[in-house]
């Protein structure tokens, strides 16, 4: 009898050391398995809006370079938003106003362009052009800069990098003057006379006009953008003038200590 009840309890015993056999992989298991860990996020896409109607017609885009930092593209997308809705009143008001004394009215146009100049590692240097319709004998165009500090994650004027508009004006203005000055000559087949006393004649400030950091090594800026747009330098008829100067120790020696390492004299 005792040999009996041995023998149960060894064979219960290695019942219990028995591991139960694992169930088969479901569908569902099989996808976990072979899914990534994280899967990155899809790339920002450039942005393009147009609105068009019987009062106005309305574009603003900006590149994926912009599109990918959201700070900068809820600034934008602000900006767009606020420009849009400016331009739906002031076209609102300006087909009242032909109807009220019975003239045709000419719908409204405005469109905005941002393209990269450069995008380094901490920054990234925009341009603007746009133009504008809202009435009168023909539209206007221009220019604008924006520089974005991904750092700081905020947007910084060009001029705010440099310890003064004074240091900044004196390291390019000779050089700027002397290049926009032979682009002059050349449109109006004469020299310019800086003494006339026209306007369309001086020697202007670089900062008095659209400045861009540009980079010809895509990790410091080395050189200059000015754009000097219709009426600044000359009459509508002459257009824009642009001229790019490389960054030179003068320069360099104006940057603010700060900001010194984004900057390298070019040539």
């Amino acid at each position: 009898m005792r040999a009996v009840l041995v023998l149960a309890s060894l064979i219960l015993v290695a019942a219990c050391g028995k591991e139960e056999p694992a169930p088969a992989p479901t569908a569902s298991d099989a996808a976990v398995a072979t899914a990534p860990a994280s899967e990155a996020p899809p790339p920002a896409e450039a942005v393009n809006i147009k609105t068009q109607n019987p009062r106005y017609s309305f574009s603003y885009a900006y590149p994926a370079a912009a599109a990918g930092i959201p700070a900068l593209k809820a600034q934008l997308d602000n900006e767009m938003a606020k420009a849009r809705a400016e331009l739906a009143s002031i076209a609102k008001e300006g087909e009242s106003a032909a109807k009220a004394e019975d003239f045709e009215f000419n719908p409204f146009d405005q469109s905005t362009k941002w393209t990269v100049v450069t995008d380094l590692p901490g920054w990234l240097s925009l341009k603007r052009d746009y133009y504008e319709f809202t009435g009168g004998a023909h539209g206007n165009y221009g220019t604008g800069a924006l520089l974005w500090d991904k750092a700081a994650g905020q947007a910084r004027d060009v001029l705010t990098l440099f310890v003064s508009k004074a240091a900044f004006d004196a390291a390019l203005r000779p050089a700027f003057c002397n290049a926009l000055d032979k682009q002059r000559a050349e449109r109006r087949g004469a020299p310019v006379d800086r003494n006339s006393g026209d306007s369309f004649d001086d020697c202007l400030a670089p900062s008095d006009v659209t400045v861009l950091l540009g980079s010809s090594n895509k990790q410091q800026f080395n050189r200059i953008g000015l754009i000097a747009d219709p009426y600044a330098a000359g009459p509508y008829a002459e257009g824009s003038y642009e001229v790019t100067l490389p960054v030179t120790p003068a320069l360099l020696k104006a940057v603010k200590p700060e900001y010194r390492a984004a900057f390298a004299a070019g040539r």
